[in-house]
């Protein structure tokens, strides 16, 4: 894989930096946490009364909307809580230029872990929904586990991009110059869209211990990523060689397969 990726960079073609390196494994992972997100978004937007747990998009809206009525309660609620989401993205940068070959294994088992902290912590104030960072924690680490092959992080936990990317790739698809990571982007939809209603069905059935779905599902996803780098070290199934999600197009690759 490594030599394959040598001969595109001397052919001129663009160096392929997806992460993992197989689209097969990739397309798997990226449907699963897609649908994770969704599920847990969907918990906490219901638990925390509309606080998102990973759709900064909409936290960002709200933030507006509380600073103009002078809501200073609801403006440090929710910007404590997207600067969780992004610390959360910082740290899993730093985790996957640290792990190498084992970002999935190590970040899934970091999100599981957190997903289920969540439930351990204290409910904090309106203001300061303690119970709530360990889940937006995650889910903003959970940004930095794939990439496509241009190196940018797949978006895992919001839709806006997945629409985006598709909406564009339909117009590069008649064009004839449509991108590989285009496919995915319908199945990252429905993979959240699944995830947000299973999410809304749990929660008013099992209230915040709905919570343990999504953690469990990450659980898994980990133990499939442990057993996959184990049984096959260096398997382009759960590695690859490129930069961290979103470096400079100069960056050294930190993913080597051995």
């Amino acid at each position: 894989m490594v030599n394959e990726r040598v001969d595109k960079a001397k052919s001129g073609a663009p160096e392929d930096k997806s992460f993992p390196a197989d689209s097969r494994s990739r397309l798997f992972f990226a449907i699963a946490l897609a649908m994770l997100a969704g599920t847990a978004d969907s918990i906490g937007f219901l638990e925390f009364s509309q606080l998102f747990m990973s759709f900064m998009s909409g936290n960002t809206t709200r933030f507006g909307v509380a600073v103009s009525a002078g809501d200073w309660e609801n403006v440090t609620r929710v910007a404590s809580t997207i600067a969780v989401f992004c610390f959360g993205a910082f740290l899993g940068t730093l985790i996957a230029a640290a792990v190498g070959r084992w970002r999935l294994s190590v970040l899934l088992t970091l999100q599981a872990l957190l997903l289920s902290a969540g439930l351990l912590m204290p409910w904090g104030t309106f203001a300061y929904p303690l119970h709530a960072y360990p889940i937006v924690l995650a889910l903003g680490l959970q940004n930095a586990t794939l990439q496509d092959e241009g190196g940018r992080s797949l978006a895992l936990t919001y839709v806006t991009g997945a629409v985006v990317r598709f909406g564009t790739g339909c117009a590069n698809l008649l064009l004839g110059t449509v991108a590989p990571s285009f496919w995915i982007q319908a199945p990252l939809w429905a993979g959240l869209s699944t995830g947000a209603v299973l999410g809304g069905l749990l929660d008013y059935r099992f209230g915040e211990l709905a919570f343990l779905f999504p953690a469990g599902l990450a659980a898994i996803l980990a133990l499939i990523a442990i057993g996959l780098t184990v049984a096959f070290p260096g398997s382009t199934l759960v590695a690859g060689s490129s930069p961290a999600p979103d470096a400079s197009p100069k960056a050294e690759a930190i993913d080597a397969i051995h």
